[in-house]
């Protein structure tokens, strides 16, 4: 039998010229994707031989195959919707390339063991964040793409009681591959399994289509809905965001806002609460364990703290332009076209929160993974950031650790003197001032 290839350059151009509302197709477009773009019904990846691979996808687990497209070797920058950078383009000495809010997976790559005052130290890359399960795909740059994302060897489980196992993290444990979630023109958000309306675009965007009477739109960045199971955990509704197009890019000179929304009820749920689902202990509402408030609105700390605080010893920032993708917060709305208004990369974007806005887990910490143990958006380990001259402090690079350059690269670029004070303590201080 002879099979016709056809082309896709005819399908790639209409995609391009072809948009709804501000957006344009993209291969997702906020809901199920075309299906052979993951599965193979003739010749998916397989151990050994191609045709007996897991559900006939082009990957050994699903990690592998959203790698197939969100890994791609020889970029030379920030591209895009690439989440991760191949680990051969990241040896001693060299930081992942990605800058999207997420992070890249690739800092899990990257292990420093140094000595220090207190003898050798080691910063393990499975401590830098979530880590997902992707060994091999069969790859668009070659016949197969390697990855070498392995299990957690730390937690048998999430940390936080959930129960679900280390074994099981992939991409999928988070987003739903198919997008099936949906909001509609009443703002309710409809799980897989639900009647609703058809999906139009995504719903990421600062520009994306509003829902429209028998049309809905995708939830942000296709996260898990309500409903959505994986490994006896289940999700209670999809937390609300909006991010600019240009959102994965170096913030040497502006930085990317997503405006993170709160919204309860209709399918929807805070970010605390969506993060709880493996991380329940470290949900703000459970008692039993003393941890660091989320969802919790700032307060009287927002005048007088967050909205002044530049960096150490400097407290002219205004409620205007005090924001900083480093410390963000959760604006108190689910209201789109706020939350669209609010998103961007210019210092019309840049204001600070009003009292009732937010703090929640990723005030802190990547969704992916970052330069810092636990994901955090800074250095933890450290009572300063910067040295007496305003350089970043490092883990003594010349034995093995972290030099100033991965640190900057960390930090998304930013130039330490023009960033931070000199002797710049923990940015905890952006809303506590302590410093």
């Amino acid at each position: 039998m002879r099979i016709v290839r056809h082309s896709i350059l005819p399908i790639a151009i209409i995609a391009l010229a072809v948009g709804l509302g501000n957006g344009v197709y993209a291969f997702h477009d906020g809901g199920v994707a075309t299906c052979d773009g993951c599965h193979s019904v003739h010749n998916p990846y397989g151990t050994g031989t191609l045709g007996n691979g897991v559900n006939l996808l082009l990957g050994a687990e699903p990690s592998s195959a959203c790698l197939r497209c969100h890994e791609r070797a020889g970029d030379t920058g920030p591209r895009s919707y690439h989440i991760s950078t191949p680990e051969a383009e990241v040896p001693t000495g060299v930081s992942p390339i990605q800058r999207s809010p997420g992070g890249d997976f690739a800092w899990l790559h990257k292990t420093y063991t140094w000595t220090g005052r207190s003898g050798l130290s080691t910063e393990e890359g499975q401590s830098h964040g979530h880590n997902i399960i992707a060994t091999a795909g069969v790859g668009r740059d070659a016949p197969i793409a390697t990855y070498n994302y392995t299990v957690d060897t730390d937690n048998e489980f999430a940390p936080g009681n959930s129960g679900f196992p280390s074994a099981s993290l992939g991409c999928q444990s988070c987003h739903d591959p198919h997008g099936q979630a949906r909001r509609d023109d009443s703002n309710v958000i409809i799980g897989a399994g639900t009647t609703g309306d058809p999906i139009i675009e995504s719903g990421s965007y600062n520009d994306s289509a509003d829902p429209v009477s028998g049309l809905a739109v995708g939830v942000y960045r296709i996260l898990a809905g309500p409903g959505y199971n994986q490994d006896g955990v289940t999700f209670p509704g999809a937390p609300d965001a909006v991010a600019p197009h240009t959102y994965n890019q170096s913030e040497a000179t502006n930085q990317v806002k997503v405006a993170y929304g709160r919204a309860t009820g209709s399918g929807h749920a805070t970010w605390s609460e969506w993060c709880g689902t493996c991380h329940p202990d470290m949900h703000y509402d459970n008692g039993a364990n003393y941890v660091h408030k989320t969802d919790y609105a700032l307060g009287s700390i927002v005048g007088p703290n967050y909205n002044k605080y530049k960096k150490t010893g400097d407290l002219t920032a205004t409620s205007g332009n005090s924001f900083t993708s480093l410390v963000p917060y959760i604006l108190n709305t689910g209201n789109y076209t706020t939350l669209k208004a609010a998103a961007g990369n210019t210092s019309a974007t840049y204001a600070g929160p009003a009292n009732t806005d937010r703090v929640d887990c990723l005030s802190c910490h990547r969704a992916h993974a970052s330069g810092f143990e636990y994901a955090l958006r800074w250095n933890p380990n450290y009572e300063f950031l910067t040295d007496e001259n305003g350089n970043y402090f490092n883990s003594n690079s010349a034995s093995g650790g972290k030099t100033s350059a991965e640190v900057e690269d960390a930090y998304y670029d930013r130039v330490d003197t023009a960033t931070f004070a000199k002797a710049q303590r923990s940015l905890c201080n952006k809303c506590h001032i302590k410093d």
